[in-house]
């Protein structure tokens, strides 16, 4: 084995290494470099500050939405509680209106079956 002298280890890699020291020819390419990375940081900033925007907005209509719930739940139950049963009777009589007496029905041929009699007078009236 010969000794190599530290110039000569690599002879193939030498001539891709610039022979000097031509920072000259440098300065674009870390310009370059430097530029890139900063729009690259200032971009994912940017992206950050969207996404956050759009989590902010996303919590402000789910709190929305709750609120409109609970008062759907509410309009809901006024609904049931008009119109139940009684309420509908109570608010038929403060009308004047009273029970239908007994129905009659109109068959297909058109003969009447059943008896209709006139609704009942209101006590009272």
């Amino acid at each position: 084995m010969t000794p190599r002298t530290p110039g000569r280890r690599w002879p193939a890699f030498g001539r891709l290494l610039p022979s000097g020291g031509s920072t000259a020819a440098r300065t674009p390419f870390v310009l370059l470099v430097v530029v890139l990375l900063g729009s690259g940081l200032l971009a994912l900033l940017l992206l950050n500050a969207a996404v956050n925007q759009g989590s902010f907005e996303l919590s402000r209509l789910g709190q929305e939405t709750k609120e409109l719930r609970d008062e759907e739940q509410a309009l809901q139950q006024d609904v049931d509680a008009y119109s139940g049963p009684g309420a509908l009777d109570r608010r038929a009589r403060e009308l004047g209106l009273v029970p239908g007496g007994a129905p009659a029905f109109l068959e297909p041929d058109g003969t009447v079956r059943g008896e209709p009699s006139p609704a009942p007078d209101e006590p009272g009236r």
